[in-house]
């Protein structure tokens, strides 16, 4: 557990850190690797009550969730990739942020649809994972992991259903074309074209941990996102949050 301290919506104000106003690369990754194990949950109610930004990962299992996350953070274990796909039925969250504070969180979302998982436990987490992002009040952007050689499965597009209405509201959308350097060039060009038809508007990044590919690319824009640039321009509350 992370001795940060974490702006919660029960708790008083605390003094938001100083970011940069524009995001580079080297800036960026160096924000992700300050990422650190906060609380992991069962269920929705365990959650703690966050006022700052959550990104949220989600994808189907052996979608390359876990070593995406591992990667972008520059930690080799920071989350756990199951010997078993599909047995990791918690949402695990990571506290980011420099000098001591919190800026934003990371939720690590359990992987959906492995075969050997019981029915009524993939029925339960994806009713569990459909709550999450319907109702989570301070999730700010969903990353999608998807791997290109099989595209969108059913429970991808379920899931895409279920967010849309949200990010016609704002919030940001990033699909993750996983496993890159299993394609060519050509397939790869292939791939982003299909999803950015399929992804209703939001961002498509193809991403290699193996080639590191596309790292920059995603680091970058989840900076972004957890410190939109508009908060420069309208001021921010002290917890470092954009007004609504």
């Amino acid at each position: 557990m992370t001795n940060q301290p974490i702006p919660s919506a029960s708790q008083p104000s605390l003094p938001t850190q100083h970011v940069p106003s524009t995001a580079t690369p080297l800036v960026a990754l160096g924000w992700l690797h300050t990422a650190k194990f906060l609380t992991t949950a069962p269920q929705l109610h365990f959650l703690p009550p966050l006022n700052v930004p959550e990104i949220a990962f989600v994808g189907r299992s052996n979608a390359g969730k876990s070593t995406c996350i591992n990667t972008l953070t520059q930690q080799k274990q920071l989350a756990f990739a199951s010997k078993k796909p599909g047995r990791t039925q918690h949402i695990n969250l990571f506290s980011l942020g420099k000098q001591g504070v919190t800026d934003a969180v990371l939720a690590d979302l359990p992987g959906y649809g492995y075969a050997a998982v019981p029915k009524q436990d993939k029925i339960r987490w994806q009713q569990v994972m459909a709550n999450y992002l319907v109702t989570r009040e301070n999730l700010k952007a969903i990353v999608l992991m998807c791997d290109p050689r099989h595209g969108l499965t059913e429970l991808d597009e379920v899931l895409l259903d279920v967010v849309r209405p949200r990010v016609e509201e704002g919030l940001k959308f990033l699909v993750i074309l996983t496993k890159a350097d299993k394609l060519t060039r050509a397939e790869q060009s292939k791939a982003l074209s299909i999803m950015k038809l399929q992804a209703g508007g939001g961002e498509v990044r193809l991403f290699s941990a193996t080639k590191r590919q596309g790292i920059d690319e995603v680091a970058t824009l989840l900076w972004e996102w957890a410190h939109p640039t508009e908060s420069a321009k309208t001021g921010t509350d002290s917890t470092g949050i954009a007004p609504e």
